[in-house]
């Protein structure tokens, strides 16, 4: 994309976010106009009102703090890895949180309280992290976290297989499994707003680390030589994106290769710049989710995570073609 176009992709991607904000308020059993939606965010409307602010705004705000939190760690994964296909689940983060997720249901602690659930994804997410570490050993490198990564996801992918067919004659658990494994904005409520907020607080944390990425997509030794402390850098890109990750599961459930699609087509279109690619990323992701969603919601009983599923798929292996 030429340098002058370049400068114009943050602006489109806010409008693009904007014009899918306002269709998404606007579909649904109750079709709302603009103004209509306008007169039920003033509480002029009482019926537009209860819509968007019980069902419809809750949702929304979910919608675009999870895709915002998911692209922003694939970007982040990226960068840790300097492979752009690398992508927030190549450490097992979600598979930890969702494995933390379906032991809390198949336990029953998840009827306790709205918030144990999460919490349960939250902690599995950042388990997985550490035990992938503490695996690699000898410094983390690279090469040692990946192939840690890969193995304990086929363990925690086997983890949750057993408990989802231990718990077959038990329906009502069994459903919220599916829903944490397939993905969802289904009934996402305030206090799903609520757990999904601090995904704002680490992308402000996340903003000012452009530039020493740009550094270390240079080489471990280059980074140094200029100055980056590339430890320190690189432990609190992990942190920041499995806290990144593990709050989107936890307030949505595994949704996968937004991470993967989203940075690697800006890179495509802006270049490697992560200065730019981070605000970027944070607004496409969104504009990606809330596109998906309202997929979802046009074709019924159709999840999130299929959505994703189907679009990344193909992406993923047009990208191993493209490098082949």
């Amino acid at each position: 994309m030429p340098a002058r176009l370049v400068r114009w992709a943050l602006p489109v991607a806010l409008l693009l976010l904007m014009g899918l904000a306002v269709l998404s308020l606007g579909v649904g059993d109750l079709m709302m106009s603009p103004a209509r939606i306008w007169e039920g965010l003033l509480r002029h409307d009482e019926l537009a009102a209860t819509v968007l602010w019980q069902i419809r705004l809750p949702r929304l705000i979910v919608a675009v703090l999870v895709g915002a939190a998911l692209s922003a760690s694939g970007l982040v994964m990226q960068a840790y890895f300097r492979n752009s296909l690398a992508s927030p689940g190549l450490l097992g983060v979600s598979a930890g949180g969702a494995a933390g997720a379906v032991v809390a249901i198949a336990c029953g602690a998840a009827a306790i309280s709205l918030w144990v659930l999460p919490a349960a994804a939250i902690v599995g997410a950042f388990a997985a992290t550490f035990a992938v570490i503490a695996l690699a050993q000898r410094g983390a490198s690279t090469e040692r976290l990946l192939l840690a990564g890969v193995a304990l996801n086929a363990l925690l992918g086997a983890v949750t297989s057993y408990v989802l067919s231990s718990q077959t004659s038990l329906y009502e658990r069994n459903t919220q499994i599916l829903f944490w494994l397939l993905g969802g904005l289904e009934d996402r409520t305030w206090e799903h707003a609520l757990m999904a907020s601090p995904i704002v607080v680490v992308a402000a944390l996340l903003w000012p680390l452009g530039r020493p990425m740009d550094l270390l997509s240079l080489g471990a030794d280059e980074a140094q030589s200029l100055g980056v402390d590339v430890r320190s850098l690189r432990r609190r890109l992990l942190v920041l994106s499995t806290m990144l990750t593990a709050v989107a599961t936890a307030a949505a459930g595994t949704v996968g290769f937004v991470g993967l699609i989203v940075p690697h087509m800006l890179r495509l279109l802006v270049g490697p710049e992560h200065r730019r690619l981070v605000p970027l990323s944070l607004v496409t992701g969104a504009a990606f989710v809330l596109a998906c969603d309202l997929v979802c919601r046009s074709t019924e009983g159709v999840r999130l995570g299929i959505v994703t599923a189907v679009v990344g798929g193909p992406f993923f292996l047009w990208l191993l073609r493209r490098q082949a």
